[in-house]
């Protein structure tokens, strides 16, 4: 950001030197050389500006439509709603009260499927009677497949 362009910024949010200096946690000194030209501004107290000035998040495509409301001290989202930061630390406790509340209830709850390959369900013209293993790697699958197909080729 140029020095100029800052210095607008800065007098369009700020009413003096006391106050920029108790938002950006630096002395009033540090701000007073920023405004003259006599050491370059922060990068950190540049974005801070441009966040405070623009009422949004980083500039971040994961961010966009989201902004800060500093008055009420709240994000609010594009559809207008709006979160304390104590109601967006109790999401996770939520989330994992509802899931524990669908299983002990059985709502419609299906669990999250992993990664699990379904045990063989022939073995030798023999219906197995219980699972050799809970999986079956794909390098098995693979052996099996090729001793199926040399037996196959045999006949």
């Amino acid at each position: 950001m140029l020095h100029q362009s800052f210095v607008k910024l800065f007098w369009r949010h700020f009413d003096n030197i006391a106050q920029a200096s108790a938002w950006f946690h630096v002395r009033p000194i540090t701000v007073k050389r920023w405004l003259t030209g006599e050491i370059d501004v922060n990068p950190m107290a540049e974005k801070l500006l441009i966040i405070r000035a623009r009422g949004y998040l980083p500039d971040d495509t994961r961010w966009q439509g989201f902004r800060i409301d500093e008055q009420y001290c709240v994000i609010v989202t594009p559809d207008g709603r709006r979160f304390s930061p104590k109601e967006l630390m109790s999401w996770s406790l939520r989330y994992d009260e509802y899931h524990a509340l669908k299983r002990l209830y059985e709502l419609d709850y299906v669990p999250v499927r992993s990664n699990v390959v379904t045990p063989l369900p022939f073995r030798g013209g023999r219906r197995l009677q219980q699972p050799m293993h809970e999986t079956v790697s794909k390098d098995k699958k693979k052996k099996y497949r090729n001793i199926q197909t040399k037996h196959a080729a045999k006949k």
